[in-house]
């Protein structure tokens, strides 16, 4: 049976193909040199929220309209969410309905607004094939929309009415929802952000999940729940870059060294305790990703004696950690176009105040 038969999706009805408002369709678009004088203005008036290098010296006019043309393009691009609905179902580690409310509220109402909204649910069974590979991962965790033993009962009820609570939310507030047989959220957001940013869009993953943190790009945003703040907060490149001081394409290969205790993924530094992230960092800064460095240590000395014998000997476990935690984005799901709708959220406040009014008559 193919994948797609095990995609639940949801919209409300919609008006005729010819009357979908696209989100890219609805930009007006002005002449080059017009752009550019507004967003000359806009920087003159504003520095503080944008820093671009001088536009004086050696930077000719030529250059100056190309770089401020690309910041335009990029900043003018419509936004997609995908919104990564497990894990907000979660206070700490106990699954909890009232978390999912005041999270989706506060992303309606403070974060995507009318942007087009995708929610992505785990699949049956999604864990399994990085489970075979290894036992650990994501062995502590209790699974929210999964099966369960008459021992195991939620506080809040049965997990099918819970499940049933949070599509019906999603379903009034006009948001499509994807759930995969087979496939964990994670690998069925990498595949369709990958098919969204092909077709001009910016993408913003909503999650606490850093294993998103390989698709940050130019284009591709997460904005993290905050448990502390209680609040959203956006997280983009330049603050990737500031808080490791490396590319993202390298953030991959650095976990796979030093282990991901939350998904249960054992670093090097449990079998080499000296070799820590200062060590990752250094050595992947020179070769650039966790295969070249293997590669290049297979054949000539990479670092000090304990780190190129941690390489070479241990290659097959960083590897799996590799594959544990690299994310999939050939996933057999395919991008609709009235996904891409402008959302109505006409419902939003009445859909939520009926939610929290049954949480509280539970």
């Amino acid at each position: 049976m193919s994948a797609t038969n095990h995609v639940l999706t949801h919209l409300n009805p919609t008006p005729p193909i010819l009357s979908l408002r696209l989100r890219n369709k609805t930009t007006k678009t002005k002449p080059l040199a017009t752009k550019c004088c507004l967003i000359s203005a806009t920087i003159a008036a504003s520095s503080t929220y944008l820093s671009l290098p001088s536009v004086s010296g050696s930077f000719n006019q030529t250059q100056s309209l190309q770089l401020l043309s690309k910041v335009y393009n990029t900043s003018n691009k419509q936004r997609v969410f995908f919104l990564d609905v497990n894990p907000i179902c979660y206070a700490g580690n106990k699954p909890s309905l009232h978390s999912f409310g005041h999270w989706i509220s506060l992303f309606f109402s403070q974060i995507s607004h009318s942007d087009p909204v995708i929610a992505v649910l785990d699949g049956e069974g999604g864990c399994e094939h990085r489970r075979r590979l290894l036992p650990s991962y994501k062995a502590h965790r209790r699974m929210f929309f999964g099966q369960q033993t008459a021992s195991r009962r939620f506080s809040r009820g049965h997990v099918g009415r819970s499940y049933q609570a949070v599509t019906d939310v999603l379903r009034k507030c006009n948001v499509p929802f994807i759930k995969l047989e087979g496939h964990e959220a994670d690998d069925v957001v990498a595949t369709l952000v990958g098919q969204v940013t092909q077709k001009g869009y910016r993408v913003v993953v909503a999650s606490p999940d850093k294993d998103f943190k390989q698709l940050i790009s130019d284009d591709v945003q997460i904005v993290m729940p905050l448990a502390d703040l209680r609040r959203w907060s956006f997280y983009t490149l330049k603050h990737y870059i500031a808080q490791y001081n490396c590319d993202p394409v390298s953030d991959l290969s650095l976990r796979c060294i030093i282990g991901d205790e939350v998904d249960g993924v054992p670093g090097i530094q449990h079998v080499v305790p000296g070799f820590g992230r200062k060590t990752a960092l250094k050595l992947l800064k020179k070769h650039g990703s966790l295969e070249n460095l293997l590669n290049a240590a297979a054949i000539r000395t990479v670092g000090k004696e304990y780190a190129q014998e941690a390489l070479t000997k241990y290659a097959d476990y960083l590897r799996r950690n590799y594959e544990v935690l690299a994310l999939r984005r050939d996933v057999d799901v395919h991008l609709q176009l009235e996904w891409l709708v402008e959302r109505d959220r006409t419902n939003d406040s009445i859909v939520l105040s009926n939610f929290f009014k049954s949480l509280e008559e539970q």
